[in-house]
């Protein structure tokens, strides 16, 4: 949210992540960003790599696009990122208008 109070919208999804990034840096929030998630078929694991924006705490994805609304698109990319990984929470962020919006994903 302080990200977006700064910036406002109109922006680049690279802007918003480099800025969530130090925000997450000065309030000593664990992350890790563009995390490869990798699909599990079978007993093979497949080449195609999903990148999560973030993980944050080691369970959460956190997913961020620069447009004006949500999509189902946007969230089953989330649910897709979370079928892929162990992790049972997702956080889909939308900076693309003058009001933050975002949606939480559980799996």
């Amino acid at each position: 949210m302080e990200a977006h109070r700064v910036l406002g919208s109109g922006f680049l999804e690279a802007v918003y992540q480099e800025a969530l990034e130090k925000e997450f840096i000065l309030r000593c929030i664990p992350y890790d960003r563009e995390f490869p998630l990798r699909v599990e078929y079978k007993d093979f694991l497949l080449e195609k790599e999903y990148i999560a924006d973030f993980i944050c705490y080691d369970k959460i994805i956190l997913e961020l696009k620069a447009l004006s609304n949500i999509s189902t698109e946007h969230e089953a990319q989330v649910i897709n990122y979370l079928k892929a990984s162990e992790y049972k929470l997702g956080l889909l962020v939308i900076f693309g208008s003058s009001k933050l919006q975002y949606k939480r994903l559980v799996l």
